[in-house]
Order: C-alpha cells, then sequence, then structure tokens
C-alpha cells in the first residue's frame, strides 16, 4: 500500500497543533470562568499534603497543564509562599489532575467537533457578558481538541500497513525502555503530556499500536512533563530548585516501579477494558489514571523521604516569607485593643520586609547577582500579602467601637500600612533600574557609586528610625526622622548637582545619569514615606 507522506505529515502536524490549540484555549476558558486566582488557591489551600494534592489536582484540571500547575508551585516555592513539603503534595495532585483530557479524549465525541466549534465561535463573538464568553471558549477549545485529534487520527490510520512503524512497536513492545525514552523525548519536544496521550489513544484506536507496546510510551510521558518544571527552576532559590528536583524524582520513581510491574499491569488493564466494555482511549485513559493514582498512594508516605533527599542533593537554606498569623478576628469582637496591638505586629513585620527589599536592593546594585533581586521580588510579595490582609483586618474593626485613642492609632496603623506598601512598590522600581543598567552594560563611576551608597545608608536609616517609632511610640524617635528627611532632601539636591558637573565634563553619560538620578528619586520618596509613618506618631 503507498502511502501520501506528505499528506500524512500536514495532517498529522496541523492536527497536533490545533489539538495543543485546542487543550491551552479550553484551559483559559476554565481556569478564566473559575477566576484567575490560581496562586492564591495554591497557597492556601495546601496546608497539609492531602490538601495539597486535591488541590494540585483541581487546578491542574482547571488549566490542562500539569506543567503549568508545577511552574506556579515553583514560583510560590520561589517567593517563599509554600514549603517544600507542600509543594510535593501539589505536585502529586498535579499528576493525577493531567489525566483528566485523557477521560475527556476517552468519550467519544468527534462528531461532534465541528459543532462544539460552531457554537463555541457563536458564544465568543455574539454575546457581550464575559461569562459567556468564556463558557464559548471552553466549547470552542473542546471542538478544537476533537477536531486536530480526528485529523491526528486520521493521518495515522496508513501507520498501520508500514512494516517499519510495526517493527518499532515490536522493539517498544520487548525494550520497554525505548518506549520510555520517545514517550519521555515526544513530550519534552511539544511540551504537552496530554498531547502524547492524545496521539497515544489515537494510534492505540487505529490498531497501530498495541497495549503492550503503548504503556511504556505512556510512563515515559510523565517522565517527559518535568523538563518544564526544571526550566522555571533555573536560577530560582534553593527551595525551588528542590521542588522541581521532586518533580523529576517522583516521576521517575514512579515509572521504575511501573516497569517491574509491567506484565501484571498490562493484564490487569486488559481485564479492565473487558469487564467494563471501555472502548480504546478510555481503556488508555483508565490505564494513565490509575498509573499516576497509584505513584502517588506508593509515595505519598515517602514525602518526609524525598524532602530529605533533594535537601540533601541540593544543599542550602530554605527561604519562607511567614504569612500574616496574628490577625485573629476573634478579638475584633472580644477586645479590639488587642486586635489593634496585633495588627501593629503585623504592620512592623511587614515593615522590617520593606527594610530588607531595600537593603538586598542595594547589595544589587553593588555586585550584580540576580539572588538579590528575587529576594526583593520575595519581600515585595510578602508586602502585598500583608497589605491585603492587614488592611482587610483593620476595615472589620473600624466597625468595632474604639476609644479616641485607639481610633487614633487605628487611624496610624491604615495609613502605615499604604505608606509601607508604597516602600515596596519604590524597591522595586530601583531593581527595574538596575535591571536596566545590568541589561544595556550601562557603567557608573566610582563617584556615582560612592554617592548611591550614602544615599541607600541614610534612606535604610532612616526607615529603621521610623519603624522603631512605631513600635515604641516614640515621638523623640519620630522627630529623628523628621530631622533625617532633612538631610536625605538635602542630599538629593547635593548629588544631583554633582551628576550635573559630571555630565558636563563628559565623565558620566547620558543612560547612566537617567539610572543614577531615577535612583536617587525613589530613595527620596521612600525617606518620605519614612516620614509620613513618623509624622503620625
Amino acid at each position: 500500500m503507498d502511502i501520501d507522506v506528505q499528506k500524512l505529515i500536514f495532517e498529522f502536524v496541523g492536527g497536533l497543533g490545533i489539538f495543543l490549540f485546542g487543550i491551552k484555549y479550553m484551559g483559559d476558558g476554565l481556569q478564566k470562568s473559575a477566576g484567575s486566582r490560581l496562586r492564591e488557591i495554591l497557597n492556601k489551600f495546601t496546608t497539609n499534603p492531602i490538601m495539597g494534592i486535591i488541590t494540585g489536582a483541581i487546578v491542574t484540571i482547571l488549566i490542562q497543564s500539569s506543567s503549568g500547575t508545577t511552574v506556579l508551585t515553583v514560583g510560590l516555592v520561589n517567593a517563599g509562599f509554600m514549603t517544600l513539603r507542600q509543594a510535593i503534595g501539589v505536585i502529586m495532585g498535579a499528576n493525577i489532575g493531567t489525566t483528566a483530557t485523557a477521560f475527556i479524549i476517552g468519550v467519544d465525541l468527534e462528531q461532534y467537533a465541528l459543532p462544539a466549534i460552531a457554537v463555541g465561535t457563536l458564544l465568543i463573538f455574539f454575546f457581550n457578558k464575559q461569562r459567556v464568553n468564556y463558557i464559548g471558549q471552553i466549547i470552542f477549545g473542546l471542538g478544537a481538541l476533537f477536531y486536530g485529534l480526528k485529523l491526528m487520527s486520521g493521518a495515522m490510520e496508513p501507520l498501520r500497513s508500514l512494516q517499519s512503524f510495526h517493527d518499532l512497536t515490536v522493539n517498544m513492545s520487548e525494550h520497554t525502555i525505548l518506549g520510555v525514552v520517545i514517550g519521555a523525548v515526544f513530550t519534552l519536544v511539544v511540551q504537552s503530556s496530554s498531547a502524547t496521550i492524545g496521539i497515544l489513544q489515537a494510534l492505540f484506536d487505529q490498531g497501530a499500536i498495541k497495549l503492550h507496546a503503548a504503556l511504556p510510551v505512556l510512563f515515559g510521558d510523565n517522565i517527559g512533563t518535568t523538563v518544564t518544571a526544571l526550566f522555571a527552576a533555573i536560577g530560582a532559590t534553593v527551595a525551588a530548585k528542590r521542588a522541581a528536583l521532586v518533580h523529576v524524582i517522583f516521576n521517575l520513581l514512579g515509572t521504575v516501579i511501573a516497569l517491574f510491574l509491567i506484565s501484571f499491569y498490562r493484564n490487569f488493564i486488559d481485564f479492565l477494558g473487558e469487564a467494563l466494555n471501555l472502548n480504546s482511549e478510555m481503556q488508555l485513559a483508565f490505564a494513565h489514571g490509575i498509573f499516576n493514582i497509584s505513584n502517588t498512594i506508593i509515595q505519598f508516605p515517602l514525602i518526609g523521604v524525598l524532602a530529605y533527599v533533594v535537601t540533601k542533593l541540593i544543599p542550602g537554606n530554605d527561604s519562607v516569607i511567614d504569612q500574616p498569623s496574628k490577625l485573629d478576628p476573634i478579638f475584633i469582637e472580644q477586645s479590639p485593643s488587642v486586635a489593634l496591638g496585633q495588627a501593629q505586629l503585623e504592620t512592623l513585620r511587614m515593615g522590617g520586609l520593606s527594610k530588607t527589599g531595600l537593603q538586598e536592593a542595594y547589595k544589587y546594585l553593588i555586585d550584580n547577582q540576580k539572588k538579590h533581586a528575587q529576594q526583593v521580588a520575595q519581600s515585595e510579595e510578602a508586602i502585598n500579602d500583608f497589605d491585603k490582609k492587614i488592611t482587610d483586618y483593620l476595615i472589620k474593626l473600624s466597625s468595632t467601637h474604639l476609644s479616641d485613642a485607639e481610633s487614633s492609632q487605628h487611624s496610624m496603623l491604615m495609613d502605615g500600612v499604604r505608606d509601607i506598601e508604597r516602600i515596596g512598590d519604590h524597591t522595586e522600581n530601583i531593581i527595574e533600574l538596575i535591571d536596566y543598567k545590568r541589561e544595556h552594560k550601562v557603567s557608573m563611576t566610582q563617584l556615582a557609586m560612592e554617592d548611591l551608597e550614602e544615599m541607600f545608608n541614610l534612606t535604610i536609616s532612616t526607615l529603621q528610625e521610623a519603624l522603631t517609632a512605631l513600635e515604641n511610640n516614640d515621638v523623640a524617635k519620630a522627630k529623628d526622622v523628621l530631622e533625617m528627611e532633612d538631610e536625605i532632601d538635602q542630599m538629593e539636591r547635593t548629588l544631583r548637582k554633582k551628576h550635573i558637573m559630571r555630565l558636563n565634563k563628559g565623565e558620566c553619560s547620558g543612560s547612566a545619569g537617567i539610572v543614577y538620578v531615577d535612583i536617587l528619586s525613589n530613595l527620596e520618596r521612600i525617606g518620605d514615606h519614612s516620614v509620613n509613618i513618623a509624622e503620625r506618631i
């Protein structure tokens, strides 16, 4: 039988493209309709490994990507909002959630692909309500998924009669490692385990591949999907690298266990297919789902061991940001004065984060090491979290009966939280300026660097004094801050004049001058916010 190779390739590649687009578009629609606060969901509902598994599975189903969930998890670990043990649970859950696509494919809906695309298009283009548009996106994506699968399936049908492909499947049956490698490599190339499973289901349905050859490819697919998380961990914190490595070890270990039991597993899936009268695609979907659920059950008791192993393989100190923990709502009704004290403690912790961020920004300016910029990003994310939670707590507290003194303290804290949040924003601006300096190879003179060092030190000291005054309600310290702010203003004016003199002499480039002056401006604004805190005292 002659095979039109060009037609086969074009239909397969085009079908794969439509399939991948369908998964992505459907996942985006699900995510938008469910709300886009996935990071917060992962952060909030992963207090123990079991909740982590459930949350990881749900989020993966919502975004239709285990890699996406794992990357989000690595990001949260990198930002210090999730511990390694929490992350392991989420990673396990992501492996379970990714099997949902295989079950969707297992439902024979190919004949409804084009109508689904038509309905989805109608809902997207002819309705103004966002919610309806998101539902249209889901339906369109689902139709595209099945239409792409139909094209791929049609393209692969002639492979049944191709001797070389038949020989390959025989080799995969006899040499299971070959099937694992093929599954891992293909998943690595297309960056989607769902695509690999979808193609495998289509081949299996066409009779082009037998179950004993398909299972090793299915196992390899789980290994290939770990690469995205490894890429996300490049340049990240020690804890984030450990989380990515856990993903690799977890999937590798699961594959090794499965290969030892492959004969038993193949017989079990055969029995299951006959007992439940499953079609070919659904049989592989069950194979995929049972494998990932079993792998999670087997390795769940080993979470502590996995954490210990990766800690030994990647030495270093974890950096985990504590969440606001003292804002107990019970105090709002029972003891508003205690509630105010708790809010003040959390505000001081928030201020400490802003000071740490400013110190790290200065270190970044001096040595250009990216780890300092990451620390600032970590601090800024934590500051924003503290800002939201303290503000919400104080708003609830404002509805209770407060004495005049308590009302004054309440207003001081509300304003102080806002000023500290703005300090974090200005620090972030400084990081962006230093990034610009690094990327465009902007060079500053030694004198300019010494001037900035002086300005940084004075600004950090002023912020520290303001926080000390807030902690102790110290009026004398607050007055010192006002005097230090005068020094900052005077220093900024003096340093700007020195910069203009260097510019006129040709000692400083225009681009270096822009970075220099903007850093000075941001430091001066941080000084202003420090004064705002002190003035209220």
